[in-house]
């Protein structure tokens, strides 16, 4: 595909300036979002006009690809963060309407299911929010387009995390949010904040970060060592394993953010539950060489 010229780095020869498109927020662990000028500083003047991003996480290192007018290909081996990947890297048009929002948000005549309501009293969130999460993650299902799924998908993402202490699924720890006491971290005030109020915040932030690029974009859902190069070969790859922390323990993605995981896999989830966990984490805790 023919690259796009920029004027000033971030003007396309219409006139399009990429930067008035912001990455939404986000409270992921390791996030490169705050250092994402200083990579782009650093790799400008390599001659590329494809990228595969192995590690997507976030999205937000895609994303300023996609910004300076490359073909991007997105990976991450959560299905839930390649549902983000499809919703601001893939996506380049479709937003959620505001009755669109309004059907998500509405409890209608369906005979909804209570997975989350059965199996996670107490855990991480109250229980008419897991109310509330059983049918929005219902009606979020049953749209139509895959693209505004993955939109409605995001806000449901960053509103559950921002709802969490540590902004995690590490520990059944709802009672650091409840308990009448003295605190000196988090935000109270954030986590009794409503789910609705946080996702109508997460999809205005997602609708205003959707746009084209004009080069073909990618989500894609491989274990990194499994990626097909031949098949999508590009002239860049960004490399950004999980880490090791300095006691030697590496980040467990999938338990972070095992629930998130269990919300795009409702219909399998019970399969996916490890039961002897507290916080019900999933099966493949602990098991990627990565965490090694």
């Amino acid at each position: 595909m023919e690259q796009i010229t920029f004027l000033n780095d971030e003007v396309n020869q219409e006139g399009m300036n990429y930067n008035e498109y912001k990455f939404p927020s986000t409270r992921y662990q390791g996030s490169k979002l705050k250092i994402v000028d200083w990579i782009w500083e650093n790799i400008k003047d390599i001659e590329f006009n494809s990228v595969i991003d192995l590690f997507g996480g976030t999205g937000c290192v895609a994303y300023m690809f996609k910004k300076h007018g490359k073909s991007v290909i997105y990976n991450d081996i959560l299905k839930f963060n390649n549902i983000i990947g499809k919703a601001v890297i893939e996506n380049n048009n479709e937003i959620l309407s505001d009755e669109e929002v309004e059907y998500i948000l509405t409890k209608h005549s369906y005979s909804y299911p209570t997975f989350i309501q059965d199996n996670f009293s107490d855990i991480f969130y109250l229980q008419g929010e897991n109310e509330w999460l059983d049918y929005v993650s219902y009606n979020i299902r049953h749209l139509d387009n895959e693209y505004k799924r993955s939109v409605a998908y995001f806000g449901l993402f960053q509103a559950c995390i921002i709802k969490r202490p540590y902004n995690l699924f590490h520990r059944a720890n709802l009672y650091v949010r409840t308990s009448d006491v003295k605190r000196g971290f988090g935000n109270k005030t954030t986590w009794d904040t409503s789910f609705e109020k946080h996702f109508r915040t997460f999809i205005n932030e997602a609708n205003q970060a959707i746009f084209n690029n004009m080069h073909k974009c990618l989500s894609l859902n491989y274990d990194a060592l499994d990626f097909p190069v031949e098949e999508y070969n590009a002239d860049l790859v960004y490399i950004d394993t999980p880490y090791i922390n300095s006691k030697g323990v590496g980040t467990d993605y999938l338990d972070f953010y095992h629930f998130l995981e269990g919300l795009v896999r409702y219909d399998e989830w019970n399969e996916l539950i490890l039961p002897k966990y507290k916080h019900k984490t999933m099966k493949g805790r602990g098991e990627s060489p990565w965490t090694n």
